[in-house]
Parts: C-alpha cells; sequence; structure tokens
C-alpha cells in the first residue's frame, strides 16, 4: 500500500514509510502524528497475507478511542472492509481490554489504554502513543519491546514531559551515546511542520485565513509560560533539577476530579479551602478540596480575575458556609489582609488568615510537595494548574536563605499557593504564619 502523498505533510511521509525495527519520534503537539501512525497501522494490518497484528498502547482510554476511530477513518477512505469489534476484553480476571478494528486477513488493530500488563504475552506490531505521559515509562517498554520480536516494530511517539523522562533517556542516549540500541530518530519541532505546509492545512479545515508567522506568533502568545512553549512546541524538555514539584510527581496524582458547588454541599466527607489573594495584576485563586481517607481531592477552583472584593467575598463565602467545610486558611497578606479578618469575624475558627513569610512559605511549599510524594493528593490535569505547580522555584538567596520564587504569565503561581493554604488548613496546626484572633 503505497502512502498517498496528498494526504500528508513530508514529516508525516516520513515517519509512515520508516521500516526500521526500532523507531522514535520527538514532536510537536498536534502536528498529525498520531493521525499518521493511524494511517501506518491500518498499512500494516490489512494486506492480504498480513502476519501481524498491531498494538496501540495510548495513554488513557479517551485517547485510545481516538486512536481507533483515525484506523475506521483510513480504513474506509481505502476502501477497505474493516470490523469494529467494539470494546473486547482481553483478560476477565484483570478486566484488561481493547478497541478493536478487524480486516477481511483476520488481522487486528488492538487500541489499549496505558497499562503495560494490557501487552503481556502479545504478539505483533507495537505503537507507544504519547509515551512520556504514561506512569510507568520503563515497565511499559520492558513490556512491549518482547511483543515485536517476531517481525513486528516497535515506534514510540511522544511530545516531551521533563527532562528526566525514560523517553528523554532514550533520546540523549541516541544524541550522545551513538545511539547503541539503533534508533530511527525523527525530530518535529512545530516550526518544522509550519515550514511543511501545516498552517495551511489548519486553514483549510478551520476556514481561518492566518499566514504562518502568525499562527507561530500566537501559539506562542498562548502559552502559559516560556516552558510550555519549549516542551510542548519545540521539543525541548523541561528542567526538572530547577522544578520544586516534578513531572512524575504531578502526573502520578492526576485525575478527573473537579466537581461543582451542588457537590460539595452535598459531600459527606471534610472539606478543606485555601484561598491566594489578587487583584489586578495577580488572579485571586480559591481551591477547596475533599478528603477521603488520607487522599486529598481536588474538587472546585475559582479563578477570579479582576474582581471586586465584594465578588470575591461572595464567592469566598458560600464555600466557607459548606455543611462540611473543616478549615480554611486564607492568604492576609496585602490586598487579603481586609478579605481574611472579615471572614473570620463572621465564620469564627474555621477560618484562619495566614500572613506570608519566608518561613511560612517553606512550610506550606514543603508540605504541598509532600503530599505528591506520598500521592495523598489528586489534582485535575489542567495546563494551567500544572504551569503553576511547575513554575515555583526553590532558590538561595545571596545571604544564604531559602525563598521561593516563579512566575506564569497570567500569575505568580496562585494556584501553587492556594492549594498549599489548603493542604496548610489541611494539616490541622496553626503554623507559624498564623494569624490567630
Amino acid at each position: 500500500m503505497n502512502c498517498d502523498r496528498k494526504y500528508f505533510l513530508p514529516c508525516q511521509v516520513k515517519w509512515i514509510e520508516d521500516e526500521s525495527s526500532l523507531k522514535i519520534i520527538q514532536k510537536s503537539r498536534q502536528i498529525g502524528i498520531s493521525y499518521a501512525d493511524a494511517y501506518d497501522s491500518v498499512k500494516k494490518a490489512s494486506p492480504n497475507g498480513g502476519r501481524l497484528d498491531v498494538w496501540v498502547s495510548s495513554r488513557d482510554e479517551a485517547q485510545a478511542k481516538l486512536y481507533l476511530e483515525d484506523c475506521k477513518y483510513w480504513a474506509n477512505l481505502l476502501h477497505l472492509a474493516a470490523i469494529d469489534l467494539g470494546e473486547l476484553v482481553l483478560d476477565a480476571k484483570t478486566n484488561f481490554s481493547a478497541y478493536v478494528l478487524q480486516f477481511t486477513n483476520g488481522k487486528r488493530i488492538y487500541c489499549v489504554s496505558s497499562n503495560p500488563n494490557a501487552l503481556a504475552g502479545k504478539r505483533g506490531h507495537v505503537k507507544l502513543d504519547e509515551f512520556a505521559l504514561h506512569q510507568d515509562q520503563r515497565l511499559l517498554y520492558r513490556v512491549a519491546k518482547p511483543v515485536t520480536m517476531w517481525g513486528g516494530q516497535l515506534s514510540i511517539i511522544s511530545t516531551h514531559r521533563g527532562a528526566n523522562s525514560v523517553f528523554n533517556q532514550l533520546i540523549r542516549d541516541i544524541a550522545e551515546n551513538h545511539n547503541p540500541m539503533g534508533w530511527s530518530l525523527h525530530t518535529v519541532p512545530i516550526q518544522t511542520a509550519v515550514e511543511q505546509g501545516l498552517v495551511e492545512r489548519i486553514n483549510a479545515k478551520s476556514g481561518r485565513i492566518e499566514s504562518r508567522q502568525a499562527f507561530l506568533a500566537r501559539l506562542r502568545a498562548e502559552c502559559i509560560d516560556e516552558e510550555q512553549w519549549l516542551q510542548e512546541y519545540c521539543c525541548q524538555p523541561a528542567d526538572e533539577a530547577a522544578a520544586f514539584i516534578s513531572f512524575e510527581m504531578l502526573h502520578c496524582c492526576e485525575a478527573n476530579c473537579l466537581r461543582d458547588y451542588s457537590y460539595l454541599f452535598n459531600s459527606n466527607y471534610p472539606i478543606y479551602l485555601g484561598m491566594d489573594t489578587g487583584r489586578k495584576k495577580d488572579l485571586s485563586v480559591i481551591d477547596a478540596g475533599e478528603l477521603i481517607g488520607d487522599v486529598m481531592w481536588d474538587r472546585l477552583r475559582l479563578e477570579l480575575h479582576n474582581k471586586t472584593f465584594a465578588e470575591q467575598e461572595f464567592e469566598l463565602y458560600r464555600l466557607l458556609a459548606l455543611p462540611k467545610l473543616q478549615r480554611a486558611c486564607l492568604d492576609a497578606t496585602g490586598l487579603g489582609m481586609q478579605l481574611a479578618e472579615r471572614a473570620r469575624q463572621r465564620f469564627g475558627w474555621k477560618v484562619e488568615p495566614i500572613t506570608f513569610t519566608s518561613a511560612i512559605k517553606e512550610e506550606m511549599a514543603y508540605r504541598l510537595r509532600a503530599a505528591f510524594e506520598d500521592k495523598t493528593i489528586r489534582i485535575a490535569s489542567d495546563a494551567a494548574l500544572r504551569a503553576d505547580l511547575r513554575g515555583i522555584r526553590k532558590e538561595i538567596t545571596s545571604s544564604g536563605n531559602i525563598r521561593f520564587g516563579g512566575e506564569s504569565e497570567d500569575s505568580h503561581c496562585d494556584r501553587f499557593w492556594a492549594k498549599a493554604l489548603r493542604q496548610h488548613a489541611l494539616s490541622g496546626q496553626g503554623g507559624i504564619g498564623a494569624l490567630v484572633g
């Protein structure tokens, strides 16, 4: 089956036509590599005399479904008879399942979620999509590689997620250690995809009339910080050494956990709250969590941009009045002082105003990081939150003291400090920065 180049950019064609036993691509987001790889999966599974199935490991169930939809699109476009078998249970004992497309030759494309054990004992071609986002990349690779031993191809596709990921270790091994494993490496930053015609294809789909230069400028402006731009679009992994909270810590604790006010009002579990107060340049962020067992779950985060104190007070008070609210720690520094004092007067012991000092910020920052290290926290998978949590940097001053810095373009890591205040509320300790009155 020849690759019809009218459907693909040159970087996609190069990826599809690479028949190396090991191939790996570091790429920008949203440039169509997974879409092109689905074509490659159809090409591998559908021919008469095809010997091997294709196993695709995606980062989650939703992504597995999307990948299979792309495979169905290519099968239909190429007039290939294929049957969507839906979700099939692969192992009843462990409840592992896959979304499956079967061709007339009996070969199948299996799209599974990120659990490495789903690939154990299988045989065929393997695609590890968004590899750097998998929680246990090392185990996934160990299980996946033997699947290809009887002539299959192993393909790894990913955007970077930190310098210490297994994915980046593979990339560095290729570049710095003479590629001992024999990978075929592809690198496609956003600039390369744009040079090859990405913007024109997006314009055709979206109806926009945007120049290449304007597209890149807009994409850069929409990034929260430089780290996001470099890592998500330019194939440059973030420097983990400078980060106070690593990507690995975040990924292990991310979940679909946000709820709404009505959920919190009817909760049967303890609720804790933190608020970092701003007005013009900074955000005001209210972060509410629900404690189930020993794990704190993100439930509601309100981001108040340029809201009046009356508006902020309204949002805060209805949360402080929740039946299950146990304790709230409010930023009482600068602009937050009046808001915190008025809340304390109205709600009494439930509210603790916190004056930010270097000592209290250090105490709260380390408590929040400990929750990530112990996996006793679950956070929403959200780019803005992730940027704030990653944006905090521990710095040593010229006098030898520790301080915490870090900014993003739309905040001073306000989401970080709201969550740190919430975890401080959970601690049940007055702390060295508390105002008791």
